[in-house]
């Protein structure tokens, strides 16, 4: 059954068929890298179903390809959507703001304040004495949610501008090294939208 029999082949050809086949590639490559980033992040819930509907959405773009192989306008719909896919993907994912990240901080200065800012919005961190090339050093390490952390740099620049920071991906940690402001997991669509209150 075609399902655009009643239609003016012209425009089933070079307008209908190539924007089905864009949006289908968007659509399945958006989930394909958003499924690579909850498998890097250990969730054996969500990327196989991600994974199932990034196969299913492929095979109908990729079949109405097959079927208009003297169509140009449908490769160009397919490479648009891949690229258009990768970036919505990315941007989504920005926006999840998934897992954990490890900051670590080098100061020279003392990091007293730094220590205690951090401490009052509820940051859990370790402060070793160290020594460096230049003599003594204090390094801090924290685990912070990756939402939080321009909060957190925020603050780092704030009290110690000249401070030397690193920046890492964590796979898992454990609850205790977290803080409490948040106990809820999963997604939700507030995370991806976030409401703004009114003025």
């Amino acid at each position: 059954m075609n399902l655009f029999s009643g239609l003016d082949p012209t425009i089933t050809e070079w307008v209908i068929i190539p924007l089905l086949i864009f949006f289908a590639r968007i659509m399945d490559v958006t989930l394909g890298t958003l499924r690579i980033v909850f498998i890097s992040k250990g969730d054996k819930m969500i990327a196989p179903a991600l994974g199932f509907l990034e196969v299913l959405i492929w095979l109908v773009a990729i079949t109405q390809v097959m079927q208009n192989l003297n169509n140009v306008a449908s490769y160009l719909a397919w490479a648009g959507g891949f690229a258009t896919g990768n970036f919505l993907g990315l941007r989504i994912e920005q926006k999840l703001a998934l897992g954990q990240m490890v900051v670590r901080v080098i100061t020279v200065d003392s990091a007293q304040n730094l220590i205690e800012r951090l401490k009052g919005h509820g940051y859990r961190l370790t402060c070793v004495d160290a020594r460096g090339t230049r003599g003594k050093v204090n390094l801090l390490f924290m685990i912070v949610k990756r939402k939080k952390l321009n909060h957190v740099l925020d603050i780092i620049r704030e009290y110690n501008p000249q401070a030397f920071y690193t920046i890492e991906d964590v796979r898992s940690v454990s609850d205790y090294s977290l803080p409490q402001e948040e106990s809820k997991r999963g997604l939700s669509l507030r995370r991806l939208f976030p409401l703004r209150n009114g003025k």
